[in-house]
Parts: C-alpha cells; sequence; structure tokens
C-alpha cells in the first residue's frame, strides 16, 4: 500500500467545529495551499498536546498527511498567538472575528492558492495585536482597510475617483455598492449615498495602505467610511458578514 503524503504549511485557523467525541475539524488559510480543511484528532483531550495551538486567530506551522477526504493535522507549533490577547480589548476581537469571516467567505476554491490573501489576513491580525498595546491603528480603521484591500485581491476593488459605471474622471459625489463605488451624476440613481469627500480619501488611503494619511482623520468621517465599505462588502459577498454588526465603531 503507498503511503499518504505529507507536507508543511503554515497557516491562520479560520474556525473549528466538533467531530466525533474527541476531534475537531479546522478550518484553515495557509500560505501555499489556499483555504484547508484537516482534522485535528484527539484535540478536544485534556491530553492533548497541540489542542491549545488550533484555536481561531492563531497563525500556526503544520504538518498535513493527505485523507480519504480531509487532510489530518500530525504536528502543530504555534507562530503567533492572536487569540489571547484580543480577547482583552472587545474592539480588536470584534475586528479580528470579521476578518476571519471575511477570508472565509471569500477564498471559496480549497487547495488552491491564495498567497495574498494569506498574507494580508497575518498583516491585518498583526496590526489588530499591535493596535490593543502602543500601536497607532485602531481597530475599525484596520478591519475597514482589511476589508477594502482583501476584496480588491478577490477582483472587487471599489472605483473611488472615477465613475464606477462611464469612467468619467471624479471627484464625483455618489457611491453606489452595486455598481462599484462613486458614480458620476448622470450614472447615478435617486437615493443614493452621497459621502464626503474627505470620507472618499479615507477609504482610498485605506485600501492603498496609506496610513500616514489617515492620522487626523476624525470619528465622524470613520463612521461614515465604515458604513461605506460594510455596504460594498456586503454587496459583493451577496450576504452579510454575521460578525460585522458586533465590531465596535468608534462613538468621538
Amino acid at each position: 500500500m503507498a503511503s499518504m503524503a505529507t507536507y508543511r504549511d503554515d497557516a491562520v485557523v479560520l474556525r473549528t467545529h466538533k467531530l466525533g467525541e474527541a476531534d475537531r475539524i479546522i478550518t484553515l488559510l495557509t500560505r501555499r495551499h489556499g483555504k484547508v480543511r484537516a482534522v485535528a484528532k484527539g484535540v478536544r483531550r485534556t491530553s492533548s498536546k497541540f489542542g491549545a495551538r488550533l484555536e481561531p486567530f492563531s497563525h500556526v506551522d503544520l504538518q498535513f498527511v493527505d485523507g480519504r477526504s480531509l487532510a489530518i493535522i500530525t504536528q502543530a507549533e504555534s507562530v503567533r498567538v492572536y487569540g489571547e490577547p484580543l480577547t482583552h480589548a472587545y474592539a480588536a476581537y470584534s475586528a479580528g472575528q470579521a476578518m476571519l469571516e471575511t477570508a472565509d467567505r471569500l477564498v471559496t476554491e480549497e487547495r488552491e492558492p491564495a498567497v495574498q490573501q494569506f498574507l494580508l489576513l497575518v498583516g491585518a491580525l498583526r496590526a489588530l495585536h499591535e493596535g490593543t498595546t502602543a500601536g497607532p491603528r485602531p481597530a475599525d480603521m484596520v478591519l475597514d482597510a482589511y476589508l477594502l484591500r482583501s476584496m480588491s485581491i478577490a477582483g472587487y476593488a471599489p472605483s473611488l475617483t472615477d465613475c464606477a459605471r462611464c469612467g468619467v474622471t471624479g471627484p464625483h459625489q455618489g457611491f453606489v455598492p452595486a455598481m462599484g463605488g462613486v458614480v458620476c451624476l448622470q450614472c447615478r440613481p435617486p437615493g443614493c449615498a452621497r459621502p464626503a469627500q474627505v470620507t472618499l480619501e479615507l477609504m482610498a488611503a485605506l485600501l492603498a495602505g496609506a496610513w500616514e494619511d489617515t492620522a487626523e482623520t476624525d470619528g465622524r468621517t470613520r463612521r461614515e467610511a465604515s458604513r461605506l465599505v460594510a455596504a460594498y462588502t456586503t454587496w459583493h459577498l451577496e450576504r452579510g458578514l454575521r460578525s460585522l454588526p458586533l465590531v465596535e465603531r468608534v462613538t468621538d
């Protein structure tokens, strides 16, 4: 009988659910193999050697062996554990939950490479963790940047300057998620959102990762940007993220 193939990869744990009396199925976003669903045997027993390493938010180095239907995790080493620190800061924790759910929804094909999505998620979790200590980036803005950039990687980059429908050069005052972003006066439908120009500039900075351009942003602008980002993400994912309404937003 041929031996089963083994391979290593590093991954972020997206979610888990119980299997049988002692096992779990772990859904992971890996660096080289995209989304992987794998069985972690015996991890619900107190004697498990790596059960605590396979919780959501964990960045881990794993060894897999191919099973009949699902991979089997045979080794797990922690690279960085974000879950426990984030639980002490609700804004960061709720933002992180929305990130994990977004990654799970956007990377649909299992075992297909998704390196950019993996690196983006790892970077966003690191930024959230740093923000719980002395970091300069608020959790709501880290989340909005992650959502905009992950949607862009998936092929849904919003237009924030030129009209998403006819292409005429902006700036423009309308924003319609179903049309792909900002729209000109001739293209915009009645009753569409009309965000302030500074809000669109903030979204553009978040999409580009230009954090130096976000330092003086006030709470009103951040709230308006968050509403537009949430609406845009929800439209293109075709159904809402369960975790997004639970995210703590800026109030000042």
